[in-house]
């Protein structure tokens, strides 16, 4: 498709990660955000293998990547994917290599017989929902995510 290729992450590409998830942040006006480190990443994803990374290659440079991780459904009894990221270069975009990465995920989830493919979208950010609702994608507008960070995750256990 388009001359693009796919290949899982692996111990030494934490800076190509980190570089990449700058360009996400900066997208989504967040950089101030991102407080992670090209070490972090190959310590959790490369390491420890907390999540994975898909890099999509086109030309032999990585210009795009999808984050995931397995979760686990009860009412299904399986577990799932949960889409952390998934971000194509802006020099990239608008020929098919989002729909692609987009695909070769819900092709591991397939593959690996998950019950469901999940992710979060920013609100304002009208292309991705409009991307996401054209591959089938539901919203699940009675739901309302929440979040414990680190700090809140300290008092918790105080309480």
């Amino acid at each position: 498709m388009n001359g693009i290729t796919f290949r899982a992450g692996a111990k030494g590409d934490g800076e190509i990660i980190f570089n990449l998830i700058k360009g996400l942040a900066e997208y989504e006006n967040m950089t101030s955000d991102v407080t992670a480190t090209k070490e972090l990443f190959e310590k959790n994803l490369f390491g420890d293998n907390k999540a994975e990374v898909i890099f999509a290659v086109y030309e032999g440079k990585e210009i795009g990547y999808a984050l995931f991780f397995h979760n686990f459904s009860t009412f299904l009894g399986k577990a799932g994917i949960y889409l952390e990221d998934l971000y194509i270069h802006p020099d990239f975009r608008g020929r098919g290599f989002g729909k692609a990465m987009f695909r070769k995920v819900a092709e591991t989830a397939v593959e690996r017989d998950c019950g469901r493919l999940e992710w979060s979208c920013l609100d304002w950010n009208k292309p991705s929902i409009d991307f996401y609702i054209s591959m089938g994608a539901v919203p699940m507008s009675e739901w309302t995510a929440y979040r414990l960070d680190e700090k809140a995750l300290k008092n918790v256990i105080k309480k």
